[in-house]
């Protein structure tokens, strides 16, 4: 099955960041006029998610429209219509900022560029191929781990939030 990637328009910026950090190849570049977003996301295969009607309407056939609502349900409704799915070993696999793959990198490699408590204890790192970014498990992993299971998961259910 082919790899399901996506254009997100100005105004779903969280989805973006969501959808990165679970592992999918997401645009969003808020800078860009709608019809640059269109034929961007044509140009690429991406399928272009958007809450503008006007905007899906004239995106072609690899458009989706979603509600303004939370995150939550949107994802939910994204996942109604496309062939989604996620695996653990794609969390965290992308940069949230730029859409950057990441590479694990050695200790030694960004030992100079993060904090010396942190180049000391952390137990691994990773650096995006886009914008340089350094990463490493921290506190916050574990609940934006959760949280991607509550999101993606297979039996994840729209909840209230």
């Amino acid at each position: 099955m082919t790899e399901v990637i996506f254009a997100c328009d100005a105004m779903l910026g969280s989805l973006a960041r969501w959808l990165r950090l679970a592992g999918f190849d997401t645009r969003f570049d808020p800078g860009l006029s709608d019809p640059e977003l269109s034929a961007l996301a044509r140009q690429e295969g991406r399928w272009l998610v958007t809450c503008d009607r006007r905007l899906a309407a004239g995106a072609g056939p690899r458009a989706i429209l979603l509600g303004q609502g939370p995150v939550a349900e949107q994802v939910f409704e994204l996942r109604r219509r496309l062939p989604v799915s996620v695996e653990a070993a794609r969390f965290l696999s992308r940069c949230s900022r730029c859409n950057g793959a990441l590479r694990v990198v050695a200790r030694e490699e960004v030992a100079g560029s993060v904090p010396p408590y942190v180049a000391v204890h952390a137990p691994g790192f990773k650096v995006c191929g886009g914008c340089g970014r350094i990463y490493w498990p921290g506190t916050h992993t574990e609940r934006i781990v959760r949280k991607l299971w509550e999101l993606f998961g297979a039996d994840s259910r729209l909840t209230e939030r």
